[in-house]
Formats: C-alpha cells, sequence, structure tokens
C-alpha cells in the first residue's frame, strides 16, 4: 500500500503527495509549489511525476514552479485539458504506475470537460468531481455528463479511498442535511466530521462506502433525495434528480 500526504494550499485545498520508502514521490494537483517544495525538501524526497485531473489554476499553478526544481519530472495530464509543460498526456482506460501499483485513468468530465480521475491501490484521486458529501460545480460540463461521471466513480469497491481536492466536507455536509434531514448515517457523519474540524483535523480522505451513504448526489436513485427535490425537478428521473440538486445547490 502507498503512502499518501496531505499538503494543504491556499484556503482549502488539498495536493496530495505519494510517497515510497525510498524517498521518491509523485503529488497531484500541485497548484502552489511552495508549500511542496517545503515538504520535499525537509523531507529529502525526490519527486518524480505530477499528476493532473484537471486544467483550473488552483490545481496547476506550481507545476512550472516544480518543473524548475526538478527537471526531469514527468507531467501526467489529461489529453483534453490546456495544461502546460506536459510530458504524458492520459485519456480514459489509461494506465500509470506509480510506485509499483498500477493506476487506472476515468475520464470524468462535468467540473470541466477534460476533467480525469486516477484510481489504483485503494484509491481515488478525483480532484473536483466528487467531495465529501458533494461534488463539484458544473463549469464546463453538462448535468449528464457529471451524473455519468459520478456514476462510474460509484462503481468502484467500497473500500476505495476518496482522496478530493478540497476540505468542504462541513459545507457539503450542512446542504446535505436540507437534502435528506432524516438520514441516520448523515446526521452521525455531521457529528464526527464536526469534532474532527474543530481540532484542525482533515476530513478527507473518505471512503465511497461512506459517500454512498451520506452524499446527495450519489443517492439521486433515493425516494427521500426524489423527494426533496421535486418541486425543483422537471420530472423524476434519476438524472433530472441530480440536475435539480445541483442547480439547488449552487444557490444554497
Amino acid at each position: 500500500m502507498l503512502t499518501v500526504k496531505s499538503i494543504p494550499a491556499f484556503n482549502d485545498n488539498y495536493i496530495w503527495l505519494i510517497h515510497s520508502p525510498d524517498k521518491h514521490c509523485v503529488v497531484v494537483d500541485p497548484g502552489d509549489a511552495t508549500p511542496v517544495i517545503k515538504v520535499l525538501q525537509e523531507e529529502e524526497l525526490t519527486l518524480d511525476a505530477i499528476l493532473v485531473t484537471h486544467h483550473h489554476h488552483d490545481h496547476i499553478g506550481g507545476i512550472s514552479e516544480l518543473k524548475r526544481a526538478f527537471p526531469h519530472v514527468n507531467i501526467v495530464a489529461p489529453s483534453a485539458e490546456p495544461i502546460p509543460g506536459v510530458s504524458q498526456s492520459v485519456d480514459d482506460g489509461d494506465q500509470v504506475e506509480i510506485f509499483g501499483e498500477r493506476f487506472m485513468v476515468l475520464s470524468v468530465p462535468g467540473h470541466t470537460a477534460g476533467h480525469v480521475a486516477y484510481v489504483g491501490d485503494e484509491k481515488l484521486f478525483c480532484g473536483d468531481t466528487l467531495f465529501s458529501g458533494g461534488c463539484g460545480r458544473l463549469f464546463e460540463g453538462t448535468p449528464a455528463q457529471m451524473y455519468s461521471s459520478l456514476q462510474k466513480i460509484a462503481a468502484l469497491p467500497d473500500e476505495t479511498e476518496v482522496y478530493c481536492a478540497h476540505e468542504y466536507t462541513s459545507s457539503n455536509i450542512a446542504f446535505a442535511l436540507v437534502a435528506e434531514q432524516d438520514n441516520p448515517h448523515l446526521q452521525r457523519y455531521r457529528e464526527d466530521v464536526s469534532r474532527l474540524r474543530a481540532q484542525g483535523i482533515s476530513t478527507i480522505p473518505s471512503t465511497l462506502r461512506q459517500e454512498k451513504l451520506i452524499n446527495p448526489f450519489l443517492r439521486c436513485d433515493q425516494a427521500s433525495i426524489k423527494k426533496s427535490v421535486a418541486d425543483k425537478a422537471f420530472d423524476d428521473s434519476d438524472l433530472e434528480t441530480f440536475a435539480a440538486l445541483r442547480r439547488w445547490k449552487d444557490e444554497f
């Protein structure tokens, strides 16, 4: 099993650092180089690769500086996204090897048009597609694309750890409790999250098992969610339930 460490950046971003026992590492979505370089120096790590999920600046802003510090770094990024300095373009179904573990590339459009996720070693690095208790805004994609992307993620094994890129859990839970106020799993999760955040502890990673119990965007087939959006949806299909839920969250 690979070791993963979070590097906090900006107000609520997580840059993920995956490291091997022999002092080599990979980082995911380095929006800022400064905290990454600090950790690499402190722990005497060599940066082998950068994995990118999508093109937003808070995910790629540190790439150029890291490339200068580590000229041989392999920059792995989705082929359909405008990302500078890419050395390995990837698409849905491609594989990336990280310290002996194979990671599959999943195309998960919705937040952006070419967004990808990386899954392997029972870990999912999903950028801004899935959050704990929520999902990304639809900046470039359609509700149908994002719904399909979330269904693709939901089909992964329940024990998969979800390494998303933001600490949005508390605000997501606040909305989820309005959308599904009688969900006992959600009520318990709110208590857990409140306790963790009060101590300054991250709520990430979550697991897909947990998300299927508490995340309204993965529960659009449930009668409780359909009832909550009934006055906002055009029909009661799972897709329209998702679309109505996302519109509601945008205004929440």
